[in-house]
């Protein structure tokens, strides 16, 4: 905790915020309960730290919203590209979105995940600047009030616990943070891997309708119709619909010999 409070200016309370909504690995929350403590101690204005916090919100956020207006669906897929089932996450973030609409600023910074895709959401649902503007201040002043609140009130214990947690922070590092890179790094390699192998067994729309037309042996499997807008896909005639989610699930998929199986996804056809 000394180190922020050290290092805790406006500018950098500012930075910190911004960096944080722009989905970068930035200790945001740190630095607004240090902000808290230096206002508690009167070294810092708590309205001061407030409004940079509300700024490097709101401008971040507005970064995502124009992104969403002019590339929505290929910034949904860079957010969700971690998650466990991307068009579940991209299906699921759509619908809550429009059920709750611009409210659900208020509260989003405080669910993980959702923080980050609502804003596209907005700017892809064609929400006013100003309404978003509006609401996402509104909600970014609660989330960053209760994290400066609680280093004004608690500043003291705060400390303590921070003198408590360094002396086991160098253990928890080699126990838990050097497997958790390791994974991480495999989890990176298999990506890539994978999207090696899949750029030199595409196949083009009108080659697959050539083998179609020959006869040939193929099994289609079409997963457009879970990606992010079902309404705009034509089915293909003979193909198999099945949840990727279900694909993952399995360890082993059973095809008949001398099959070949062809995925049809949004913008590729993966041999």
């Amino acid at each position: 905790m000394d180190y922020y409070l050290i290092h805790t200016t406006y500018p950098i309370l500012f930075v910190s915020v911004f960096a944080r909504q722009l989905c970068l690995p930035v200790p945001a929350i740190l630095f607004l309960l240090s902000g808290g403590a230096l206002a508690g101690s009167g070294k810092l204005s708590y309205s001061g730290i407030l409004f940079v916090a509300v700024l490097g919100c709101v401008l971040a956020d507005l970064v995502w919203f124009e992104a969403g207006r002019l590339r929505g669906k290929q910034v949904l897929r860079l957010l969700c590209a971690f998650a466990p089932d991307p068009s579940y996450c991209i299906r699921k973030a759509r619908t809550v979105f429009a059920r709750r609409g611009l409210r659900l600023l208020l509260i989003a910074k405080f669910i993980p995940g959702l923080d980050g895709i609502c804003p596209p959401l907005a700017g892809m649902a064609g929400a006013s600047r100003t309404g978003f503007i509006a609401y996402d201040a509104a909600g970014s002043s609660l989330w960053a009030g209760v994290y400066i609140t609680c280093g004004f009130i608690f500043a003291k214990e705060l400390d303590r616990v921070a003198q408590y947690t360094s002396v086991f922070a160098n253990a928890l590092i080699l126990i838990f943070g050097i497997p958790l890179l390791l994974f991480f790094v495999w989890k990176i390699v298999l990506l890539l891997r994978m999207i090696r192998l899949l750029r030199s067994w595409q196949i083009t729309p009108d080659l697959l309708k050539t083998r179609l037309a020959a006869g040939e042996k193929l099994a289609i499997i079409d997963l457009l119709r879970f990606e992010e807008d079902p309404q705009d896909v034509t089915a293909i005639p003979g193909a198999v619909r099945l949840d990727p989610l279900e694909i993952r699930q399995k360890r082993r998929i059973v095809m008949h010999a001398g099959l070949d199986l062809i995925l049809i996804a949004a913008r590729r056809i993966a041999s």
